[in-house]
């Protein structure tokens, strides 16, 4: 049996919460997100949830690989049990969260507080059906338990290998239109999702546009720490526990998600075929600059070139995700 390392919360300053909202069988929605998804919480813009998130792996394959059954959370063990309106996606989610004001056209912006550690590991694992590399190099999938060290802000991968863990949620999303009908937790969209967006940690903003009254917010895909690209298809995929600031926001009106963090601005591309996911988040990155920064469309184009960077967020959840990060420190 693997041996695992006391739990710990993220070392981030305190924040009073004014709901919480715990992972149910009532309270979870597992693989989807919609416009028709009964909320399970009605609050004001402004107020502040801490939201239970659980990772979405059954507790008998956790078994299988090494996790004590005292380890293995009751309420995963519930929701495994009792939940049976699942699907097209995976990922059980928290919510949703109707947040009163919200209409379409509204930009959701979502503060991201606090972050905790609810279990002391993490899994990765991988199939050959899925992730960059599939049956051609790899013919059996491997999963690996992974013990966190929260103490000292490291993933334990093998004796001679540590991880800076990075906790951040993989997928945080609105409905999507009503005419998009139940939309699978897997793909990233304009409703935001599984982003697996590894810069929106404690400290930063998820900016979402609004497509339906209410957004209907959901979140969950915990991650203890990813590489961009995600490349096996899974990260330190981990339970947490984040307290969450929803501001819905009249002044904006994004057509996609973006982000913001201490130091960067993050626009966002997302398409199946990663050249077009590139095409977006520059085009959405110059938006930016000529919008916000009041630069033409010219000198925003070539600015991007020189000072922004492109990354790719993921590259295994169907639509492909880019990231750019444009750094707050070049404007002076």
């Amino acid at each position: 049996m693997l041996k695992l390392l006391p739990i710990l919360a993220l070392a981030v300053p305190a924040f009073a919460a004014d709901y919480q909202l715990k992972a149910t069988p009532t309270t979870v929605a597992w693989g989807y997100y919609w416009s028709q998804a009964k909320p399970v919480l009605r609050i004001k813009s402004g107020d502040t949830v801490e939201i239970q998130t659980l990772l979405t792996n059954s507790p008998e394959r956790l078994a299988a690989a090494g996790v004590a059954a005292d380890r293995i959370e009751p309420e995963l063990k519930a929701i495994y049990g009792e939940v049976k309106d699942k699907g097209p996606g995976g990922h059980i989610l928290t919510g949703p969260i109707y947040i009163e004001g919200a209409e379409p056209g509204d930009t959701l912006e979502v503060r991201i507080r606090k972050i905790d550690y609810s279990i002391p590991y993490a899994y990765n694992s991988f199939s050959p059906r899925s992730g960059v590399l599939t049956a051609e190099d790899f013919a059996k999938g491997a999963i690996k338990i992974i013990p966190l060290d929260t103490a000292r802000g490291v993933a334990k991968f093998a004796g001679n290998i540590e991880i800076p863990l990075h906790p951040f949620f993989g997928s945080m999303g609105v409905a999507p239109p009503e005419t998009a009908g139940r939309v699978s937790s897997a793909p990233p969209g304009l409703h935001a999702g599984n982003l697996d967006n590894r810069e929106l940690v404690a400290g930063t903003s998820l900016f979402i546009p609004v497509h339906v009254a209410g957004a209907l917010f959901e979140t969950g895909d915990g991650h203890a720490g990813q590489g961009n690209g995600e490349v096996d298809i899974t990260a330190l995929e981990t339970s947490l526990t984040g307290t969450f600031q929803f501001v819905v926001r009249k002044d904006l009106k994004h057509k996609a998600p973006r982000g913001e963090t201490p130091t960067h601005w993050i626009a966002m591309g997302l398409n199946p075929d990663l050249t077009e996911a590139l095409k977006m988040a520059v085009r959405e990155t110059i938006d930016f600059l000529v919008t916000e920064k009041h630069l033409t469309r010219e000198d925003a184009y070539m600015l991007a070139s020189v000072g922004v960077d492109f990354n790719v967020t993921q590259a295994v959840d169907g639509t492909k995700g880019v990231h750019a990060m444009i750094p707050k420190s070049i404007f002076k």
